[in-house]
């Protein structure tokens, strides 16, 4: 068989979205990403949302709700009941230790099948057939044989050094599953698949190998692209929101061997996300392209758009530092975290993306602020 070239079926001139990993912190800083981008017509323009780890968890509830929303003025009227309720009543439970202990102990599962079995909660039975043809969804895992991302859409599964899966009728919460399972405690996550499903694809090393072809192990996509850049980043505009974990100064370094390793894939993974950014800042403004990024631990402050709501710096800085895990984030919790969220992607959005630059800046924040 002849490789083949999967063929560009989204338009590139159309907006994108990329939602970061991070775990529930990630998902619901995600969740005023979208609020906001819904209030700005921008949500229902998205020629493609890429997503991992907990941006996938997001990504997935907006994929399976899409159909059934309610549009008037180029906005969803019901996205706060078919999404963001249902998702903070997700990120109120407690999923990765149950997942990691039954997983570890039961020689009969895994903590993948366990984490699987939890998104079924959100989730249900649903396929990636089920999934809308636009937008176009990608779910980002990463192959623990061959170091690279494998990308779930309702066209296609691939792995470009192995080959790709047209149609893929694989669950949803099994994908979700795979972006997000945290290295080693949730991972891997083991698909089986048939050697004779693979199609040849241009550039694919090991497509002849069956030892790539029976079974994919998986971990969290975050471990080859945080922030789910790589799918997006052709396209015009491209919409960043990043809620993983800020790189952080130490005056003092451990010789610890485990912290010391710690520190070290800490410094190599925050050096792979500055070089994303750094890339597609550059072209973007080689190509003339339009971007924003929303970031959890960057102030908005001084971003050119006009600012009615003032967000002090060490508020930013004690979001940032809440934890990445699955468990249970308090109301006030998720209040704080979407708050953010939404107006961290509105300053972004109306400072650099010229559809709505004209916006007006909004007075007040779309939930109660707590305490941090």
């Amino acid at each position: 068989m002849d490789p083949v070239d999967l063929e560009q079926t989204t338009d590139r001139n159309t907006p994108a979205l990329a939602l970061s990993g991070g775990g529930f912190r990630a998902t619901l800083f995600h969740c005023g990403t979208l609020m906001r981008l819904n209030e700005l017509g921008l949500l229902t323009q998205l020629g493609r949302i890429a997503s991992v780890s907990g941006g996938s968890i997001t990504a997935a509830k907006l994929a399976i709700e899409w159909h059934g929303m309610s549009v008037q003025n180029g906005r969803f009227t019901n996205l706060d009941d078919r999404v963001i309720a249902p998702l903070r009543d997700f990120c109120s439970r407690t999923i990765d230790i149950s997942a990691g202990l039954i997983g570890t102990l039961n020689p009969f599962s895994s903590a993948g099948v366990r984490l699987a079995k939890a998104y079924e909660g959100l989730l249900g039975n649903t396929s990636l057939q089920s999934l809308p043809d636009a937008p176009d969804f990608v779910f980002k895992a990463t192959n623990l044989q061959t170091g690279r991302v494998v990308r779930f859409q309702k066209r296609y599964m691939a792995d470009y050094m192995i080959g790709c899966i047209m149609d893929p009728d694989i669950p949803l919460s099994t994908v979700v599953a795979a972006s997000s399972a945290f290295p080693p405690v949730l991972s891997p996550v083991r698909i089986k698949v048939s050697p004779a499903s693979w199609t040849n694809l241009t550039g694919s090393t090991y497509f002849g190998d069956p030892n790539y072809k029976r079974e994919l192990r998986l971990t969290d996509g975050g471990a080859y692209d945080n922030m789910g850049l790589e799918s997006v980043d052709d396209f015009n505009p491209v919409i960043v929101s990043d809620a993983g974990k800020p790189f952080s100064v130490t005056e003092t370094a451990s010789g610890f061997w485990p912290k010391q390793l710690s520190r070290v894939l800490s410094i190599s993974t925050d050096q792979a996300r500055n070089l994303r950014r750094r890339l597609l800042y550059s072209a973007c403004t080689n190509d003339g392209r339009n971007f924003a990024i929303a970031q959890i631990d960057r102030d908005i402050a001084h971003r050119p758009a006009a600012q009615n709501i003032s967000f002090p710096s060490d508020r930013i800085a004690k979001l940032a530092g809440i934890r990445t895990r699955l468990n249970r984030f308090s109301a006030a919790e998720q209040d704080n975290l979407i708050n953010w969220g939404w107006l961290a992607m509105d300053v972004m959005a109306r400072s650099y993306l010229p559809q709505v630059s004209d916006a007006d800046a909004p007075t007040a924040l779309p939930l109660p602020i707590h305490q941090i």
